[in-house]
This record gives C-alpha cells, structure tokens and sequence, in this order.
C-alpha cells in the first residue's frame, strides 16, 4: 500500500503561501503574489488528484471495502490514557473526494483572480487570506480528530470573515463581515457542547473510535448516552442535534441563512470559493461525516430531513424576487445545499439503502462545478457592468460569448437538465426521497421546477433580455476579459458538461462498499419536464423586455412583496435583538450593573475614604500624640483588669 504521508503536504502548502504573502506580499511580492498563490495550489490540486487516483484506483479498496486510513498521527493534548486531542489526517471516500473539489476550485478561483483583483492595492493580502480558506478547509475534511475538525471549522469563520469584509473601508462589507461570523458563532457554540457531549460518553474525541462506539449495538458508551435524557430527550439526541445546528449556521439553512446574501459583500471570486468548495459545504461534510451516528437516531435524522426541505424551497422562492444576480445565485446555494441536506436525511444504511448518502454527495461534487461557473461567470459580467443590478445588464451574450456559454450550462446543470451534471446528481436525490418520504419528494420536485425559472431568469435578464446597451459600450474598452479570467470559465463549463457521468456510487457510499448506481430514465420525465415548464415561463418573461414581469409581481402583490422581503426573517432577528434582548434583557442588566454592581463598589470606596479621613490624625507623625495614645492605653488596661476584670 501506498505511503499516504505526503497529503499533510496539501493543506501545508496553502498555509506556507498565507504565512508568506501575508508578511511579505505587499511589501515585496506585490503583483507576483497571485502567480505564488496559483502555483502553491496548483501543486496541491496535483497532489489531491493523485492521492485520489491511488486510493480510488489502486490500493484504497481492500475486499470489496474502502478503507479508512490513518496516514499521519501525533497526539496534542493527552487528558486520559483514552482521551485526547490529536492531529491527524484521515483518508476515506468522502474525504479524498472534498480534497479534489476544494483544490481544484481554489485553483480555479486563484487564477480567475489574477486579473479580475488586478490593481487592488491588497492585492497580496487578498491571496494570503484565500489561501488562509483553502488551508482551514483542507484541514477541516482531512481532520482524523472531532476536536481538530472544531478548530479547523472556527478558522474558515476567521477566513470568511477576513474575506467578506476585504473591502472594510466599505461599511455594508464590514456589517456583512461581521454578521457571518456572528451568526455563525452562535451555531457553532451548539457545535462545540455537542463535541464535549459526544466525547464525554464515547471517551474518546478520535473520529473513527467515536463513530466505532457509538454505532455498536453491544457498546457500553452507546448505552449510556442513549438510556441517559435530559427534558425526556435523550443525551444522543441532544448531542447530534447541537452538532447540526454547527453544520447548518456553517452551511446557512434555515433560520441560521441570514449571513449568507450579505457576504455577497466580498469579491466576487471569493462567493465562488465560500459558495462551491469551502465555507457552505462544511455543515453537509460535518453530517456526512458523522452519518454513521446520525442513522442510528431517528430524531436527528428527521431534523437534518425537514431543515433541508424547508431550506430548498424557502431559498428558491426568494431567488425569484431578488435582483442582484449575486444574492440570486447565494439564494440559489442555500437551496442546492438543502437538497443535499435531505437527502442526507432520507437515506439508509450501506449499499442501495444508503442511495441518499452517495446522492447527496454526488450533488455537493457536482454542484462545486456548476456553482463556482455562475460566480466566476458573474464576476465577468460584473467585471464589465460594474454593477450587480438586473436592470443594467441585458444583450451581454454579444460582448460576452465565452462566459454566455458557459453561464447558459451552468443554468442547464442547476435546473436539472440532462446531460448536464446537476441532472444525476439532482435525480438521485429525488429518486431517494420517493423511497423514502413521498412529502420530502414532492417538496423537492416543486423545488427544482422553480429552480429552472429562477436560473433561466437570471441568465435571460442578463445575456438577452435587451436589444441595445449603450452603457457597456462605453465600459467595454478592454473586451470580456483576459485569458485567465476566461481559463476558468471554460473548464469548468467542460467539467459541468462530463462530472456526471462518473460512476460515483462506486466510489462514494454510507459503507465504503461501494454499488452500482442506475438511472432511471422514466422517473427523470416528471423533473425534467417540470424544469421544462420553468424554463418556458423564464423565457416568455424575460426574454425580451417587457411589462409582464412587473404585471405579474404586482398581481402577487404581498405574496411577492414578503419573498422579496426575504420573509421578514432579517426583520424578526433585529425585532428579537433590538426590542426584546436589548430592552428586557441587556438595558436591565446594564442599570443592574450601574446601580448595584458599580454602586456597591462605589459605596465600598466612598465609606473606605470617609473612614480614612476621620482616622488619619492617629498616624499624624507628632510624637506627643503618640505619647497621649500610649499612656492613655496603658490607663484603659489598668482600669479594665483592676476595675472590670472578675
């Protein structure tokens, strides 16, 4: 078998480029800094793929079972024989898998930004902080260890935070910064109590001897966290969905969603980066991870399912209403990742049973291709528009063909359309709902019809829509972009266009086992043809300008206005902080700490001075005073021994 070792080198390569660029990018690399980010990833993308080729192709499948290997190991923090914090790299089919999208879609991001951050004057610390993500990502998936999954998991909010707030003398960038990681923090304190919860009863915090134990009918850790309930709620169940929560701010489902059309606020390559391969995946990978666990708690499960169906169709309703291409594709995300969410949820346990597992990955594999195509094609038009408003865009496909292609099989590969990757990866989600929940199901068929109209209304309002825009004329001096802002485009369109036909259930499966996926054509009619249905309403819409869209949003009238408004989801939050903690819980607090706390210690000072003053003559340095004390002390304890003392 191979010496796996030289995977520590993946995650060290991008950290090794953070620590340079951000010392010395500025300084002296300046402009050179995007060529030492492109190259230190390019080298660890080569290395994820040959480390996927030998573990998938060569030796990583022994008797018919994919192992979980072990490569590299030191302890950290012993505090037990049994118990302690390690640093490790763990290689499985899943964890392979991320290493391969999170390279290849940094790298892809790291070249598109060559040209398109050229001229910022952080031009440097720019890829210093994206390779800072592409490192804490890479640390997260390869974690062999719960608590060093938690560490790796609070530096992507670090790096997220750094990058959604890139341009801080921005003040919506810098509230936007701010509101991810502060959202995501409270989720990730339910993520942390259920570690210490899971690695109390299991008394171990190592991946595999977790999930080992806690999975085996006959263990006695899995006895007592099951039998032991707080609240009627069992101690395994509290602790599994603390530990979604985690999963669901990282990977914005709702109600934790509310970070993510802000951190729209970031450049543009960096929502391909968070959105396709880093920041929004880690809750899917947190759940896939730890499935094992998950399967044998009914609870949880049903948790995972329902969060995800209601995260799907909520974000895809909103989609339809906004108009910032950005915050449509960050809705878009959020219902793309719930799909994978509920799929994850309706699955089994090992081979067919398992379908929604492999389903589920499948879509966050082939999803990383298509999503990072919209954003980085979204950076070109913006690129040139130099606007993220609808309305100023439309006729682009004659000044833009390279990124009209490659937006158009994006669109194609989100809405579900065959032979497009989405389209396997989506049916296989439906196809494992229909076995499983027939409301799950049909929650997710509505979701992808509006999925379609919500894509091809975005690509229509940008490419066509208008005949003539004589303002792109004017910022069209320097064409669609350069060679390594289109490089990207075209392959990842190319790789939209073929991921799907890889026979992923052979790889990827809830049990390294491994099955032969089938696709079934008949029950892709419906989806299909309801993806259809979405597109021809898109067209007839927003194909040519028109009234009609206005016509139709006013028929709506507060139906439309509430989607728009996202909900109100925004305004309960900041009804809740602003009316409720802060006036009933924070005002009061702050006049208890005013009035009692700094009152009490106020009161102790002012007592302290005035005795301090009434008793500071006995210490006034004249010696005859002294004297008079003396004596009359001496007359006092005469007194009380002749006189008082019996």
């Amino acid at each position: 078998m191979n010496n796996y070792s030289y995977i520590a080198l993946i995650p060290l390569l991008p950290l090794a480029s953070f620590v340079l660029l951000g010392l010395f990018g500025k300084k002296y690399f300046k402009s050179f800094s995007g060529i030492i980010g492109c190259t230190v990833l390019l080298i660890s993308t080569v290395l994820a793929l040959y480390t996927a080729y030998n573990y998938f192709l060569v030796d990583g499948k022994v008797n018919g079972v994919y192992q979980s290997l072990v490569p590299v190991k030191y302890s950290w923090l012993n505090f037990s024989p049994s118990l302690s914090i390690d640093m490790g790299i763990i290689l499985d089919p899943i964890s392979v898998m991320m290493l391969v999208v999170v390279t290849f879609v940094s790298l892809m991001v790291h070249i598109f930004s060559l040209d398109y951050m050229k001229g910022e004057e952080r031009f440097g610390t720019y890829y210093s902080f994206l390779s800072l993500f592409t490192f804490s990502m890479l640390g997260l998936v390869i974690a062999s260890n719960i608590f060093q999954v938690y560490i790796f998991w609070e530096l992507v909010g670090v790096s997220s935070y750094l990058l959604i707030g890139f341009y801080y003398d921005r003040p919506s960038a810098v509230a936007a910064s701010k509101k991810a990681f502060i959202v995501t923090r409270f989720a990730d304190l339910g993520f942390l109590i259920g570690i210490l919860i899971l690695g109390f009863q299991a008394q171990t915090l190592d991946l595999t001897t977790l999930i080992q134990r806690l999975t085996d009918v006959h263990s006695s850790q899995l006895l007592a966290i099951a039998s032991t309930s707080f609240l009627g709620i069992s101690l395994l169940t509290w602790a599994l969905t603390l530990v979604f929560i985690g999963g669901a701010g990282k990977s914005a489902m709702f109600p934790l969603h509310i970070w993510l059309p802000d951190a729209m606020e970031g450049p543009t390559p960096v929502s391909a980066l968070i959105h396709a391969a880093t920041m929004v995946v880690a809750g899917v990978y947190l759940v896939a991870r730890l499935f094992p666990i998950f399967h044998i708690n009914e609870a949880s499960l049903h948790i995972v399912t329902w969060v995800g169906a209601v995260s799907a169709f909520l974000a895809a309703v909103i989609a339809c209403t906004q108009t910032d291409i950005k915050r449509v594709l960050a809705y878009s995300t959020m219902s793309q990742i719930g799909y994978m969410m509920f799929a994850l949820g309706v699955s089994g346990y090992g081979g067919e049973n398992g379908a929604g597992y492999t389903a589920s990955m499948f879509h966050l594999f082939t999803h990383a291709f298509f999503k990072s195509l919209l954003f980085l094609c979204a950076g070109a038009v913006i690129h040139i528009v130099h606007s993220n408003e609808m309305k100023d865009m439309g006729g682009l496909r004659k000044f833009m063909p390279i990124t009209n292609i490659a937006f158009l099989v994006a669109c194609l590969a989100t809405a579900g359309i065959p032979p497009f990757a989405g389209f396997f990866s989506k049916e296989e989600i439906l196809m494992a709902a229909w076995q499983n929940s027939a409301v799950i199901y049909y929650i997710g068929l509505i979701t992808s019809g509006i999925t379609a109209f919500y894509m091809f209304r975005l690509y229509f309002s940008i490419f066509w829509n208008k005949t003539v825009d004589s303002q792109l004329t004017i910022h069209n001096s320097h064409g669609e972009g350069t060679f390594s802002m289109k490089l990207p485009l075209i392959i990842l369109a190319i790789g939209t266009v073929i991921v799907g036909f890889i026979p992923f259930s052979n790889f990827i499966s809830s049990d390294g086992r491994g099955f032969a996926g089938e696709m079934h054509f008949t029950f892709s009619i419906v989806p299909v043809g309801l993806a259809i249905i979405g597109i021809l309403i898109a067209y007839s819409l927003y194909f040519k300008q028109t009234a009609s869209p206005q016509k139709l949003a006013t028929a709506f009238g507060g139906l439309y206005k509430t989607a728009y408004r996202k909900f109100y989801i925004d305004e309960i939050y900041l009804f809740i902080t602003k009316k409720i903690i802060f006036n009933l819980v924070g005002r009061p607090a702050a006049w208890i700490d005013k009035n009692i706390v700094d009152g009490t210690m106020n009161g102790i000072a002012w007592t302290t001075g005035k005795i301090s003053v009434l008793i500071k003559g006995i210490q006034a340095g004249r010696v005859q005073i002294y004297s008079m004390y003396f004596f009359g002390g001496i007359i006092i304890l005469v007194i009380l021994f002749l006189y008082l003392w019996k």
